[in-house]
């Protein structure tokens, strides 16, 4: 296809500096290997990443809840699926992506109060979420396997 047969067909003309844009070899907008990666960026994405496995986890924790109004047979076909190395994980990646996407929204109504924007707040705010996170499912994971 040509770029010259585009705008008979659609109806309309290219203005002079979309057909020189449109005929360049470069990207007409940028993509993620032009950009330097940086903390708070990376936290953005992660956010909508922890979001979405929360979502996932939603689903997982209604199966609970139903098996455990279920019945005691319904109930152990679930403990048996999530009492298992890959249950355990899957529960672990829930209770961190939990800790981080509370704490990072907490950070992101701070931010809405219009505190903490300046480039050195924001990374350091990025870094107390990542370990406030990292802490915050270590000592539940060691409660929980301490109190059984």
């Amino acid at each position: 296809m040509q770029w010259e047969a585009l705008p008979a067909r659609v109806g309309w003309r290219l203005r002079p500096w979309e057909k020189s844009m449109a005929q360049a070899s470069r990207p007409l907008s940028p993509h993620l290997q032009i950009y330097r990666w940086y903390l708070t960026m990376a936290l953005s994405i992660a956010h909508r990443v922890t979001g979405a496995g929360l979502a996932v986890g939603l689903f997982l924790l209604t199966w609970w809840l139903m098996a455990l109004a279920g019945g005691p047979d319904s109930f152990a076909t679930v403990q048996a699926v999530m009492d298992n190395f890959l249950g355990g994980l899957v529960l672990f990646g829930f209770t961190l992506f939990l800790f981080y996407h509370t704490l990072n929204g907490i950070r992101h109504l701070v931010w809405d109060l219009g505190y903490g924007l300046d480039k050195l707040a924001a990374y350091q705010s990025s870094i107390v979420v990542v370990a406030g996170s990292a802490i915050l499912t270590l000592l539940t994971w060691i409660t929980i396997l301490i109190v059984g």
